[in-house]
């Protein structure tokens, strides 16, 4: 059990849990995780935390295989600039290691923003909060319990924006 899905569970929510085979070597832990349960990248999610002005951690959830635009992320924030947290900050306040980073059950709750494309399907798959478990769940339920914010927030072009999972 982990916390994400201990949150869930607690909220009443539907949703499944997928375990794989996790590759340390892998060189994207979302794609990984794409291919192996064998669903189509755009329906899976990642959990990226960005730095606010410097300031405020904050959460970006969007497909694997698209990337985070820091422009339009805190554009949504209502912030003048977005960068990458540090490795330490983000293990700190969620209390998830990199590449396990789930949107629920974290340890400090953070600002959450979805990329809006969750909107489009009837279930998305995000981390569980463990590398090699996902957990798929209703976007509205990914919504609700992270009292997050659809926005657009990829970019096609590297320019500005982050790929890393």
């Amino acid at each position: 059990m982990t916390p994400g899905i201990l949150a869930a569970q607690k909220a009443g929510v539907s949703f499944t849990v997928h375990e794989y085979d996790h590759d340390p070597a892998a060189s994207s832990f979302g794609m990984e995780a794409a291919e192996k349960l064998g669903v189509p990248p755009e329906r899976v999610f990642k959990t990226l935390v960005v730095k606010l002005d410097g300031r405020e951690l904050a959460v970006g959830v969007i497909p694997v295989n698209s990337m985070l635009s820091m422009k339009a992320i805190a554009k949504a924030a209502g912030a003048k600039k977005a960068g990458m947290a540090e490795k330490a900050e983000v293990e700190r306040s969620t209390g998830y290691v990199l590449g396990g980073v789930s949107p629920l059950g974290q340890k400090k709750r953070l600002r959450t923003f979805i990329d809006a494309s969750a909107g489009g399907f009837s279930t998305v798959f995000v981390s569980a909060g463990k590398r090699g478990m996902d957990m798929e769940l209703a976007p509205e339920e990914l919504r609700s319990l992270t009292n997050g914010i659809y926005a657009l927030l990829c970019v096609q072009e590297a320019h500005g924006s982050v790929s890393g999972s």
